[in-house]
């Protein structure tokens, strides 16, 4: 690997574009399988889960969560006194992104012999790519087998009249902060929006206002969930506004100068005022400059794939060669799906097969997502939500319990709000979605991952028997409710 070569020409069996954990998963594996390969990247290695997405987001929520959950336990409780320190956890923050430095992880695209291209990559034909590196100098690069784009997506800034002047926050500038703001108006109760709202109010942001078009935040859940969510924001006193929609920004100070505290009018007429504005409505595919007008695709929409990552629609060319994994093909815009699909892409372009002798394809893009959203109570979720199921046209039984309602619950402190469901497919007594609100619920999705993926049937997941005192422990009370 030679982070520094000149060379004008390169032909590798595989061109990775994009060095985030989607690309660098399939590069790794490529190369390891005895492939060569080289990885483009224009910003830095890693990607945006580990600088401004993923890494620092939960670095930020960490702090507020630890208080919380000691308030939680009696004797614990009453340890915790003053306010929480958030230039230390500011600090911690540039730690954990390494103070926006890729150097840390140069050693491991050497030590798997991937050759790294820093530059914009540009399709030019079929196999074949151009690189603008950071001077402006361009090289060829050609791929023998593949090119696998992993470029990802970048926030979604909607076209408020006003907002662009107001300067707002996406996900790179709230994580990237240097400082916590006074007040906080977050456009969006998605992922992105609940959890940095929540987190800054912990940090010490005194107002706090979430405005959600829809008619409840985390709409992409289980209804229940974005309930939960909404309490338990109310009760820190962060303000939700939902089924509204922000329809102009004002700088307070008439533009003048930069920063400073903006205006925001909602649909009803009333405003909100805040030093700052975040914005998380969503994402788009970061294909604008990819060039795939000369493949027959249409740049700046997500590349569609067929189940073995596959781009569908290339034209000119013989046989597949072009493949799309991670947010970049719109299928799961979450890192561990993208490293699923790197994983996946690198096996079948290797021509590996399964341990039935079968070709590789994607499974659990369809309909075995897991997800967690770090609020607090956090959102754990695997596979189908009842309405999607239903939409799919499964017969389903739903069953739920409160998460809080088994021993080891109660041993995590007091007040433990959540719920724990099931989506069952009624013919087959398998689970086709899970869902687990309340403290720490990360750690119990992957079992109902297995059980998706798996399809156990229920009277099997019956003799999983959870340690006690576990919340685990829920998974028997939702077979006992189910009547197995």
């Amino acid at each position: 690997m030679r982070g520094d070569d000149t060379r004008d020409e390169l032909t590798v069996d595989v061109v990775v574009v994009g060095a985030g954990p989607s690309g660098e998963t399939a590069a790794g594996r490529l190369a390891d399988g005895g492939l060569s390969v080289a990885i483009v990247e224009r910003e830095l290695i890693g990607g945006e889960c580990s600088y401004w997405g993923c890494i620092p987001s939960k670095t930020l929520i960490r702090p507020g969560a630890v208080l919380a959950a000691a308030r939680r336990v009696p004797g614990a409780a009453a340890a915790v006194t003053g306010r929480l320190d958030a230039q230390a956890a500011l600090a911690r923050r540039d730690y954990m992104v390494s103070d926006y430095s890729d150097a840390g992880q140069l050693p491991w695209l050497a030590d798997h012999h991937v050759e790294l291209v820093r530059g914009s990559a540009r399709l030019v034909g079929p196999r074949e790519l151009e690189v603008t590196g950071p001077g402006g100098a361009r090289r060829r690069l050609r791929a023998e087998r593949a090119v696998v784009l992993a470029t990802g997506t970048s926030a979604l800034i909607p076209p408020i009249p006003g907002l662009a002047e107001a300067e707002p926050w996406d996900n790179r500038g709230a994580t990237g902060a240097k400082d916590v703001p006074a007040s906080l108006l977050v456009i969006g109760g998605g992922t992105v929006g609940a959890e940095l709202a929540q987190a800054f109010r912990r940090l010490g942001t005194e107002q706090v206002t979430v405005i959600e078009g829809g008619p409840r935040l985390l709409a992409r859940e289980e209804p229940f969930a974005g309930d939960e969510v909404r309490a338990a924001f109310e009760a820190e006193g962060i303000v939700v506004r939902t089924g509204t929609e922000v329809t102009a920004v004002a700088r307070a100070d008439g533009g003048a100068g930069r920063g400073g505290p903006s205006t925001a009018t909602l649909g009803d007429g009333s405003t909100v005022t805040a030093e700052r504005i975040l914005v998380g409505v969503g994402r788009r595919p970061a294909t604008g400059d990819l060039g795939l007008e000369t493949v027959g695709l249409a740049p700046g929409r997500y590349v569609t794939v067929d189940d073995r990552l596959r781009a569908v629609g290339v034209t000119g060319t013989d046989g597949p060669w072009l493949y799309a994994i991670g947010d970049v093909n719109g299928r799961a815009l979450l890192t561990h799906m993208g490293k699923y699909q790197g994983r996946l892409v690198a096996d079948i372009i290797l021509g590996r097969r399964d341990a039935a002798g079968h070709e590789v394809t994607d499974v659990a893009d369809n309909g075995a997502v897991p997800r967690v959203t770090f609020t607090d109570p956090q959102v754990s979720a695997v596979g189908l939500t009842e309405a999607q199921a239903r939409a799919a046209g499964i017969d389903v039984r739903v069953v739920s319990v409160a998460t809080g309602g088994v021993a080891g619950s109660y041993t995590m402190g007091e007040d433990a709000p959540g719920t724990s469901q099931l989506v069952v497919d009624a013919a087959s007594r398998t689970i086709v979605g899970a869902t687990f609100t309340g403290p720490e619920t990360q750690e119990m999705v992957h079992a109902a991952s297995i059980a998706v993926v798996g399809r156990v049937p229920l009277e099997r997941l019956w003799h999983a028997v959870p340690s006690f005192p576990t919340v685990s422990e829920v998974w028997l009370r939702l077979l006992e409710s189910y009547g197995v």
